[in-house]
């Protein structure tokens, strides 16, 4: 494959597109690059800057790692400089940033749009790809930061993205002497045709360790029971119900039309609209608020769920938890444990 990559952009080079950023800083990247594992796009960067960097002063650029040139193949020229922003990023100004935020790229026409909340402290992605705290290579107006796979031009978000800030919500951090326990709002929800959330929360999560606030959108039973044979599809499943911050009723009738909500699954997000007087999420009624409330959990009943139809198995394996989330349990023994309880209560 680097092979590949060192042809291609050999050819390149001999394209005459000058770049105000000089040669000594670019071959200076490269070299960072490479030290670093990101071999692919440090071959880009020796043969083929001339043809992807216009002339500018100031450069961001989103690195994939060298997995995911290897997974998607020779990238096209557009892709590559839609990891490019013509402007000088650091991960806290990132960080800052609303979601919705357009960021400038190389790509005519084409931006990049945060999609995480400051509600995460070392937590920034755009496009729905988490994009790694710490700077590859830097040099004041320079900047590469690695990313795990490729970021989507054609990436959508439904429905306006604005009102009301995040960070007025509450999701800051407890101290450590809360009580984070479940047993009283498994008991509820078991009380309340929400047994199956209720039976997640028993086997997989047992206790909330990270002291962040949160707010769950349960769906009702007779909406997962179509679900329940979906075992590699669990994590998924559940953690796009979870939000890292805790979501009051009245903070929901407040929002402006539009607002979009961080999940607890990589890249899902959660859209919020009105109709009449009813709260959307997704599209989907809320129908039960304030089921349970305490001084760190918000749970919510909805007539259906975020799932959608073109879920496939791997998305499924990129469910995995971001950095806001302390979930962890074997799939075998929550598989299992998950199975048995559903056919003793059904």
């Amino acid at each position: 494959m680097a092979t590949k990559f060192l042809i291609f952009f050999t050819l390149l080079s001999f394209l005459s597109i000058s770049s105000s950023l000089s040669t000594e800083t670019i071959l200076d990247a490269a070299a960072t690059l490479s030290n670093s594992g990101f071999n692919s796009m440090a071959l880009i960067l020796e043969f083929g800057s001339q043809t992807l960097i216009p002339p500018t002063t100031s450069l961001t650029i989103f690195c994939p790692s060298d997995t995911a040139f290897t997974e998607s193949g020779q990238p096209s020229l557009s892709l590559l400089r839609f990891h490019f922003s013509p402007q000088t990023f650091r991960f806290n100004t990132l960080k800052s940033l609303p979601p919705g935020t357009k960021i400038p790229t190389l790509f005519s026409n084409h931006s990049l749009i945060i999609t995480s909340t400051p509600s995460c402290e070392d937590q920034v992605s755009l496009n729905g790809v988490k994009i790694n705290e710490s700077a590859i290579y830097s040099n004041g107006s320079f900047v590469i930061f690695g990313i795990h796979k490729f970021l989507d031009p054609d990436f959508e978000v439904s429905g306006l993205i604005s009102g009301r800030p995040v960070s007025s919500l509450d999701c800051s951090v407890l101290d450590n002497n809360s009580d984070y326990s479940l047993k009283e709002a498994i008991r509820v929800l078991r009380s309340k045709e929400y047994s199956i959330l209720a039976m997640f929360l028993d086997l997989q999560l047992g206790e909330f360790n990270d002291e962040m606030m949160v707010t769950i959108f349960a769906p009702v039973d007779e909406v997962m029971k179509g679900y329940i044979s979906k075992f590699r599809e669990y994590r998924s499943i559940f953690l796009r119900h979870f939000v890292p911050c805790k979501i009051s009723i009245n903070d929901l009738v407040n929002f402006d039309n539009g607002v979009v909500l961080p999940s607890y699954l990589e890249g899902f997000m959660i859209n919020v609209t009105k109709s009449g007087y009813s709260v959307m999420l997704n599209g989907v009624q809320v129908t039960a608020p304030g089921l349970y409330y305490n001084n760190w959990l918000e749970v919510h009943g909805l007539e259906d769920s975020f799932l959608v139809q073109e879920e496939t198995e791997h998305s499924s394996t990129e469910s995995k938890s971001n950095d806001c989330e302390k979930i962890v349990a074997p799939d075998f023994i929550f598989i299992i444990g998950f199975s048995f309880l559903f056919l003793c209560i059904f």
